[in-house]
């Protein structure tokens, strides 16, 4: 008698020879739970996750800055020294403003997003107004991403001190429901984060 098998040919009980279908998924189900809360602990302290979130970005870049720097100094032989040297420059001095300085770091990554919204919306205007199909699907959605980037400029000082904590709260939101739903579908038998 053959064993049961799954759709791409694998044996149904196993993942593969040593770990069986299901095994870890209480691992991923917490990790999707505390991901879950966080998000919404993010939602109810927006303040305080924009704060979180640009100490996290200004450490990356200082981490960055760092190792790129340390690639134009010692990395020798390529030609690129001193372009890396100066990108690790700049990216230091913005990890430390990011650091020290952190509601103007999310005063930066606000206006950011507000520049990308209105550039996305700007190119989703224009690509409406040529396309033949879903052309009001395309100008619709650039009035809303133009729309939303005039509401956050217009709301900036308040904006610049939450928003940047909402986005950290989605990501860590959704991220979590989707552990969690594919920790669920792993107890039955799925392979766990299977496309």
């Amino acid at each position: 008698m053959t064993e049961p098998r799954d759709i791409a040919g694998h044996n149904a009980t196993y993942a593969d020879a040593t770990h069986p279908i299901g095994a870890g998924w209480g691992w991923v189900l917490a990790s999707g739970i505390v991901s879950a809360i966080v998000g919404l602990m993010a939602f109810a302290w927006p303040f305080s996750a924009t704060i979180a979130a640009t100490l996290i970005i200004g450490a990356f870049l200082l981490a960055a800055g760092a190792v790129s720097i340390g690639a134009g100094i010692f990395g020798r032989g390529h030609e690129g020294r001193v372009y890396a040297t100066l990108l690790g420059i700049v990216a230091l001095v913005i990890g430390l403003v990011m650091i020290f300085e952190p509601a103007t770091g999310a005063l930066s990554l606000t206006l950011l997003v507000a520049i990308w919204l209105g550039a996305r919306g700007a190119l989703e205007l224009y690509w409406g107004t040529k396309s033949r199909r879903h052309r009001g699907m395309l100008i619709a959605l650039g009035l809303v991403n133009i729309l939303l980037a005039l509401f956050v400029l217009g709301t900036m000082p308040w904006s610049a001190l939450t928003l940047p904590g909402y986005i950290l709260g989605i990501s860590f939101l959704f991220g979590g429901i989707t552990s969690i739903i594919s920790a669920l579908a792993h107890r039955k038998g799925a392979v766990a984060f299977a496309v």
